[in-house]
């Protein structure tokens, strides 16, 4: 499983973005990683785009939803199938949204030992032939960022853009239920959103205390990542509002 692993993702890994070091990024290893992190974000957006959709599907129908909680609400069984029934009907997929993050997972590991493997010579040494070796590796982003040691200020800035991308699914979350709302004497809608209204809160706090303890470029990554989603949240969210 190691090998596999080495050989499908670290080893590709690793040689994209050497190659993008020495080539569009002019050898500053944080606009490599930025590139990179684009091309793979790229390579994921149809699954992204997808799982996307699906979220805001999903609040769509949330008054729908509720609607066969309270009709069913002493038969569980019947309300479960209902609601699947209604899944079916809407082409809805409930658990859409965490493939895109399964799928980055092992990109993140992956990436992770890359940094923490670091880039000397006999790392360099997993290059394909067609690759040119780079020789000495500069750590620098933007001229005075030392992206392979730990930075709390680039661990902060991931945490403020996870806090925003969280606000805006809050918003949508939020704005599907104004069509249940005084329409539902149940407590666990107050505790969904409450949840949902700290889990906004926490990430964020819990992205920049994870970032702050790894190297600056895995920061940079999530930095993108995160700036990468908002933008295909926010063309998703809009797109379909025009309709």
């Amino acid at each position: 499983m190691t090998s596999f692993f080495h050989e499908i993702l670290f080893k590709p890994l690793f040689n994209i973005l050497i190659f993008l070091y020495e080539t569009v990024a002019f050898f500053d290893l944080g606009l490599a990683i930025i590139i990179l992190t684009i091309i793979i974000r790229f390579a994921l957006y149809p699954l992204s785009q997808k799982a996307i959709r699906s979220q805001k599907e999903m609040f769509a129908i949330q008054p729908e939803i509720k609607a066969i909680q309270e009709k069913y609400k002493d038969k569980k069984e019947e309300q479960v199938k209902m609601v699947m029934a209604l899944y079916k009907e809407k082409k809805v997929n409930p658990f859409s949204g965490c493939l895109p993050i399964l799928v980055q997972l092992p990109i993140l590991i992956a990436l992770y030992w890359v940094f923490m493997s670091g880039f000397d010579s006999e790392n360099l040494n997993n290059l394909y032939s067609f690759i040119k070796n780079p020789g000495e590796i500069n750590y620098t982003f933007l001229g005075f960022i030392n992206i392979s040691e730990k930075n709390f200020y680039i661990a902060l800035i991931a945490g403020i853009f996870q806090f925003y991308q969280s606000k805006m699914v809050l918003k949508q979350q939020l704005k599907a239920r104004i069509g249940i709302k005084n329409k539902s004497k149940n407590p666990m809608d107050d505790i969904s959103i409450s949840i949902s209204k700290q889990m906004t809160y926490v990430m964020p706090v819990m992205t920049v205390i994870i970032a702050s303890s790894l190297h600056a470029g895995l920061a940079l990554y999530w930095i993108t990542t995160t700036l990468f989603s908002i933008f295909q949240q926010w063309y998703v969210f809009s797109k379909k509002e025009e309709k």
